[in-house]
């Protein structure tokens, strides 16, 4: 069960005991008092069990048939992996399946299954080059450079400079 099933189902064992009423556990809840009298029904005659959602546990709807995957990871091992530098990433091995194989499959779901076979693993993003410099003494001090290739304030000796 998850946690908001469990508080629910704390919340409802304080309403079976007679120790909150029904509109104080709904207000706790969050939940309109026509639910929670549905809840409070559900629990009286079936626990905390009957808190739990119908469609916990099982496989959802959507899930694509395991040959189909399989099918899909064998010809991504066999024509788009390699060694690291020369494997396809999920969206560009995805794009090939559908051109080259006739095989549509979601760019996502590809990666997931990519990563749960080892097939593929992503790469850190590299933090960009910051370099340290030491703090000024004084509150708003900045350094001013000028930067410019042009002579207008030292005259010929600011190219010597660069």
């Amino acid at each position: 069960m998850s946690c908001k099933e469990l508080r629910r189902a704390g919340v409802l064992a304080r309403v079976k005991s007679g120790e909150l009423k029904l509109g104080n556990a709904a207000v706790m809840m969050g939940l309109s008092y026509r639910q929670t009298k549905r809840l409070a029904k559900r629990y009286r005659e079936e626990g905390a069990k009957g808190l739990k959602h119908g469609s916990a546990g099982r496989e959802s709807n959507r899930k694509k048939p395991g040959k189909f995957r399989e099918r899909v990871l064998r010809l991504v091992g066999k024509k788009y992996s390699g060694e690291e530098g020369e494997r396809f990433g999920p969206t560009l091995a995805a794009e090939h399946l559908a051109s080259d194989d006739h095989v549509e499959v979601n760019a996502q779901t590809l990666r997931r299954w990519m990563l749960s076979e080892g097939l593929w693993s992503r790469a850190r993003k590299r933090r960009m080059h910051r370099q340290r410099r030491e703090r000024k003494e004084h509150v708003g001090e900045l350094v001013q450079m000028d930067g410019s290739f042009h002579d207008c304030h030292l005259g010929p000796a600011a190219r010597e400079i660069t």
